[in-house]
């Protein structure tokens, strides 16, 4: 196959910026299996030499909880991530499909709450979270995730492209409005329920900022503030530092790769339908 010369220059455009959006991830994963100390190369290496598991070694040797801030991280993205698709999709369906009063007044009043930053709401959360007696709790982290208003407007845009005449249909067929939404609506939402789940989980998982706020025990933390925690007062073992982020990388990769196929077929999807 021959390519025309415009049609080299975006592939060439986009396999260098391919290269340049992965090679950190790569140079992490070249550092986490190099066998280094406190000092960390100068410049970026493009392979493991040595070649060695040890930094792995002895990140599970010193860092005993390690595995439990991995349980603790899938937890709490996972359920979240669980919730977000249940509850933006219900919540994407009743406002892009019923119609009751105000809703267009409820919508653009939720949307607005984008335009608050997280951190102004860390004092009320911290206080609310404080007198339901969740402080160093996992759910503390959980229950203030469980609605996103992203979520909400994604699943409206995308179930607004669907057409009503299927639910009519369902429910001349006898279907209760909660057989309509879970046998009609529901698997037509796969693509835009996949990008839901990989941008839910990915926040999640990479939080940070609450999760220390609120968590006290090392025994409770994810995986992100474990990690950050392994940097030392006065000396820092960056072997043990690439090799906590590199292990904490695997499952968000793992969980994009598992989900890309409907992810990009809701790109596509919402590319073709205006």
């Amino acid at each position: 196959m021959i390519l025309r010369p415009n049609r080299a220059l975006t592939w060439l455009f986009l396999a260098l910026t391919t290269v340049i959006a992965l090679f950190p991830m790569y140079w992490l994963f070249v550092m986490a299996l190099t066998p280094i100390g406190t000092i960390p190369p100068s410049t970026p290496a493009l392979f493991p030499d040595p070649f060695s598991l040890s930094n792995i070694v002895r990140l599970l040797t010193n860092a005993k909880d390690y595995l439990r801030w991995g349980a603790n991280s899938i937890f709490v993205a996972g359920t979240v991530t669980l919730w977000h698709v249940l509850f933006d999709t219900l919540s994407g369906y009743a406002f892009a499909k019923k119609r009751f009063p105000l809703r267009s007044v409820f919508f653009w009043v939720i949307l607005s709450t984008l335009m608050i930053p997280a951190q102004v709401t860390l004092v009320p959360l911290y206080i609310v979270t404080r007198q339901l007696g969740l402080i160093d709790n996992l759910f503390a982290v959980i229950l203030p995730g469980t609605a996103a208003v992203f979520g909400i407007f994604l699943m409206r845009q995308y179930i607004q492209t669907l057409p009503s005449e299927l639910e009519d249909a369902a429910r001349i067929d006898g279907c209760n409005e909660f057989a309509v939404f879970w046998n009609v609506i529901l698997p037509l939402c796969k693509p835009a329920i996949a990008a839901l789940a990989i941008f839910s989980f990915v926040r999640n998982w990479n939080d940070f900022l609450w999760p220390l706020i609120i968590l006290n025990k090392s025994i409770n933390y994810t995986l992100t503030v474990g990690v950050a925690g392994l940097q030392g007062e006065f000396s820092t073992d960056y072997g043990i530092i690439f090799a906590g982020a590199a292990l904490a990388a695997l499952p968000m990769i793992a969980f994009f790769l598992a989900f890309q196929k409907y992810f990009l077929e809701g790109v596509r999807m919402g590319a073709v339908k205006g």
